[in-house]
């Protein structure tokens, strides 16, 4: 078949992008069939690809129109009708057109349908697929997963679109079971677990040396302990805890602990850093903040200093803090077990439901360090047996629960049901 990806965008390395490319890997190398992409921003192959800069979330003009949806107490006006009307028009011929010139056999709309960070583009694509064409809905987070979207005059939309509900040769998929049983619960809409994936059936290659002198260019002992949380710099990820926990250790070991944060602040400010600047210092604890020097592709920036990838940096962490209050689902998780790297979680919801009862061995906490886990993390890191223990056996748990084979057999019953 000819499967059509349709999302505001495909670039980069965030979730539903990540997500997106592994299910596209799997349905054309193991099932034999052919993917194509429609977005706002795309790095996807260009003779099958249709970019669209309109359906970009960025865009002045959909954020200006979600910025007025979206306003605490304010009421729907005939301006907003219009603007919506005129994207959603444009958009939909757009979508057509993408169909059309690709003799698209099916559509995966990847989180446009869950999540209204463009309205009009998830009307037009309900108004494509609304009269039975073949679809697989990929939701990633639901609307009212966040608070921000609780408020305004869009509720209208949101009914009609996100998600749709509709059943004729539509089938929803969601990551996790939370979101299967708020679905259920708030919509009457049954839904498919899909959960995120990672390649576990093929190991990560043996390091070609490009990350060899990360810790020379950030000025890290060798001797350190370097303890890697590989996230962003927002709240939800719980960066106070990792250097609660650094601290902790540092008071009772002789080695000197370096925690590298791998990302930036990005768009939700920078109070949270500032903050937490001011607690590392107050801590005496050496934290490298790398996000500038961390990127999607290796390279160099602007001033000629070398560009890392984050899969340059997993070789040489000696331990992983995952200290999330709330996750999706958690790729840098799957990511920390893929590199056979022993770590600390934070039980979040989505750990607690959906993974942490397949027997995972790591170190968890409920919100807060404790001594315990301030000993069993000293414990672990001084006890090499111990820790290529844990990390085989979660390796091997992974290959059963979160693999690309799990994807493959998921995408495949999925489609039965659509075409059967």
């Amino acid at each position: 078949m000819r499967i059509g990806f349709i999302s505001t965008r495909f670039q980069g390395t965030d979730g539903v992008s990540l997500e997106a490319s592994k299910w596209a890997k799997v349905l054309e190398k193991d099932l034999g069939h052919e993917c194509f992409w429609f977005a706002g921003k795309l790095d996807t192959p260009e003779k099958k690809s249709l970019l669209c800069t309109e359906a970009f979330f960025g865009e002045e003009d959909v954020i200006s129109l979600n910025e007025k949806l979206f306003e605490p107490n304010t009421c729907i006006s005939d301006e907003i009708r219009s603007s919506i009307v005129e994207m959603e028009t444009y958009l939909q011929g757009s979508l057509e057109n993408f169909v059309s010139s690709f003799s698209l056999d099916l559509v995966i709309p990847q989180n446009v349908l869950a999540i209204p960070m463009h309205v009009p583009m998830g009307l037009a694509v309900t108004n494509l697929i609304d009269k039975g064409f073949p679809t697989i809905a990929h939701h990633h987070d639901f609307y009212w997963e966040r608070e921000r979207f609780l408020a305004g005059c869009a509720k209208e939309y949101l009914d009609k679109a996100f998600p749709p509900p509709l059943k004729n040769k539509f089938e929803h998929v969601v990551i996790n079971s939370a979101a299967n049983r708020s679905l259920k619960n708030r919509l009457d809409i049954e839904s498919t677990i899909i959960p995120n994936v990672f390649d576990f059936e093929n190991p990560p290659q043996t390091s070609d040396g490009y990350g060899d002198d990360f810790k020379e260019e950030f000025d890290i002992d060798q001797n350190d302990i370097m303890i890697l949380q590989p996230t962003r710099v927002v709240p939800r990820k719980g960066i106070e805890l990792s250097i609660e926990l650094c601290s902790k250790i540092q008071d009772k070991i002789d080695k000197n602990i370096c925690l590298v944060v791998s990302h930036l602040y990005g768009d939700e400010g920078i109070e949270y850093y500032d903050n937490l600047v001011q607690l590392a210092d107050r801590a005496s604890i050496n934290v490298v903040w790398a996000g500038d020097r961390v990127g999607e592709t290796r390279g160099f920036d602007k001033d000629g200093r070398k560009i890392y990838k984050l899969w340059d940096i997993y070789p040489i962490a000696d331990f992983v803090t995952y200290p999330s209050l709330y996750e999706g689902f958690g790729n840098a998780l799957l990511e920390t077990f893929y590199f056979s790297k022993p770590v600390l979680v934070n039980r979040y919801q989505v750990y607690k439901d959906d993974i942490e009862p397949h027997g995972f061995k790591v170190l968890s906490i409920d919100g807060r360090i404790t001594d315990e886990v301030v000993n069993q993390t000293i414990e672990l890191l001084s006890n090499d047996e111990m820790a290529n223990e844990w990390t085989k056996h979660n390796y091997k748990l992974c290959i059963e629960k979160f693999s690309y084979n799990v994807l493959r057999s998921s995408l495949e019953e999925t489609l039965l049901r659509i075409f059967d």
